[in-house]
């Protein structure tokens, strides 16, 4: 415990702003209740349109957003997924290595144990992928979803290949398969359609559970 002032104490690390009996500082000096601030705002209160979809607010997609991480070019050199598999496992967050493809956990996810299936060679295109390498992408794409059905039991599936920047690839240059879990009520995958919950976990300890079970299920 760090104390601040006569009667102010805060858990180390925390913010001081909240004390650690769940009260707030106001700002003038006084404290109060989480509960006493919050109140629902009616849609009018706020300029805007309204129209037929929910919103996932995502604050933590900002820095992918802003361009943290992102190559500087389409070259090997610069790709992400050309450098992962030089990489730990841990590290690059590999969940698994095939022959001429690889699973490895999205950097930043849409719900957890959202998976990207990548081949190792740098290919944009999907028609341009080698036949091994379509059929290795398929086989770790079933895979992929028989793991994650044994370690979080999913309602559901999103899979797709978003080919090209336009059509929403955040890495147009490497060809990649998105393996994305679904649960009623979640983050949707592309457009917002329901009402969404975000399921946070660290992506380490999704990583180690999805490598564990893949190990140990058969293929």
């Amino acid at each position: 415990m760090v104390t601040s002032g006569p009667g102010q104490q805060w858990t180390e690390g925390s913010d001081p702003s909240v004390r650690s009996r769940g009260e707030v500082d106001r700002g003038d000096g006084s404290f109060g209740s989480h509960s006493e601030d919050l109140a629902v705002e009616s849609p009018g209160e706020r300029p805007g349109v309204p129209d037929a979809f929910q919103r996932l607010w995502t604050p933590h997609r900002m820095v992918y957003i802003g361009g943290e991480n992102k190559p500087a070019d389409s070259t090997e050199k610069q790709c992400p997924f050309c450098r992962a598999p030089g990489r730990d496992d841990d590290e690059s967050l590999i969940v698994h290595r095939g022959v001429v493809a690889y699973a490895v956990l999205n950097l930043y996810p849409y719900s957890p144990g959202h998976l990207l299936i990548c081949p190792y060679r740098h290919v944009s295109d999907y028609t341009d992928a080698t036949p091994e390498e379509v059929a290795e992408i398929a086989a770790l794409t079933r895979r992929a979803m028989t793991v994650i059905r044994q370690v979080s039991r999913p309602a559901g599936f999103n899979l797709g290949i978003n080919q090209g920047e336009v059509a929403g690839a955040g890495i147009a240059a490497h060809l990649h398969q998105h393996v994305v879990p679904r649960w009623a009520g979640d983050a949707n995958f592309l457009p917002i359609v329901a009402q969404t919950k975000a399921v946070p976990q660290l992506l380490a300890d999704t990583r180690t559970l999805l490598a564990d079970a893949w190990s140990s299920t058969a293929g």
